[in-house]
């Protein structure tokens, strides 16, 4: 009974092995180096910036709030749960 446990485990053991192989031998074969990019010779531009209006929340009190007012939940109590 022993002897049959110890082959399944060595024949698992040899399967996943196997197995372990085929995966790396797969990665192996399909990766290519055609993945890379090319080099190229290095060219500067300069390009100016669009000036940007702000998003912001304004600081004066009166000009654009965009933010709506906060309200806290309401707490609630139900008394016929006692916890």
């Amino acid at each position: 009974m022993a002897s049959n446990r110890l082959a399944r485990r060595r024949i698992s053991a040899a399967v996943g092995g196997a197995a372990i192989i085929a995966m790396i031998g797969f990665t192996a074969a399909c990766s290519s180096d055609s993945d890379k990019p090319e080099e190229s010779p290095t060219t500067t531009t300069t390009t100016t910036e669009p000036s940007i209006a702000p998003t912001e929340k304004s600081l004066n009190p009166g000009g654009g709030v965009f933010t709506p007012p906060v309200t806290a939940p309401q707490p609630t109590f139900d008394p016929s749960q006692n916890d």
